[in-house]
């Protein structure tokens, strides 16, 4: 599978590393280095990432902040991410543009479509923060829709794990992988890959997903390359 145009949706928990908390430059290096690989043969990229190193609106809901707020707080910890990985990026030579889905200016330009694809095609890497803008909707749903606004071909979901498994496999031992998957099969089988209004609007709009693990090195360029690496989920 040749991929020009790419989603890729990285984990805000992830980018904490062995910290726990913020911001681990280490795996915010590492980011930076694969993602300017890929670049360098010419692949297009958008990048979603998450807030959960710093703040995730469904779980400070569950702490007692009001859920309209804590979103909102959730979709500002994305633009801090998303400066950092610009930042990162820049200070190895890749050209990188901040869009976000709230008015910011100036730390981010405010997000249109028109705006992404050109800055896609003069060769820079771009990243939309502030999820879709709007509270009670994930990250996973933002990168759906700007997944499908962009017109990429694929959807790259980097996780800690290596694909899609019939039980999680960090709680289940006896859990095997999926090499491939269709979006019903998740429904049938109430596996969680994404949340249901983000795989829905995939399935609709024909956005197929490959669930791989982001935090080996190495593993975007060998997916880039043509390897089989964790699980695709189609139609």
């Amino acid at each position: 599978m040749q991929f020009k145009r790419i989603l890729l949706k990285l984990s805000g928990e992830s980018l904490m590393g062995k910290q726990g908390y913020g911001i681990d430059p280490d795996r915010l290096n590492m980011y930076a280095s694969q993602i300017k690989q890929i670049a360098d043969k010419g692949i297009q990229i958008g990048i979603v990432i998450g807030g959960g190193n710093i703040f995730r609106g469904l779980s400070g809901a569950s702490k007692g902040f009001d859920r309209y707020k804590g979103d909102q707080m959730g979709m500002l910890a994305t633009v801090i991410n998303s400066m950092a990985l610009s930042s990162a990026l820049e200070s190895i030579g890749q050209k990188a543009r901040v869009l976000t889905a709230i008015r910011m200016e100036p730390v981010g330009e405010f997000y249109s479509k028109p705006k992404a694809i050109e800055a896609l095609n003069n060769g820079e890497v771009v990243i939309m923060s502030g999820g879709t803008g709007n509270p009670y909707f994930t990250t996973d749903t933002g990168s759906s829709l700007r997944g499908i606004e962009i017109e990429a071909d694929v959807m790259l979901k980097g996780t800690r794990v290596d694909g899609i498994y019939t039980a999680d496999p960090e709680k289940d031992p006896t859990a095997t992988k999926y090499d491939e998957i269709s979006y019903d099969e998740i429904y049938n089988k109430g596996l969680k890959v994404m949340d249901l209004t983000a795989t829905t609007m995939c399935k609709e709009n024909n956005l197929p997903i490959i669930v791989f693990n982001m935090d080996k090195e190495g593993n975007l360029v060998r997916l880039m390359s043509g390897e089989k690496i964790g699980t695709y989920v189609h139609n």
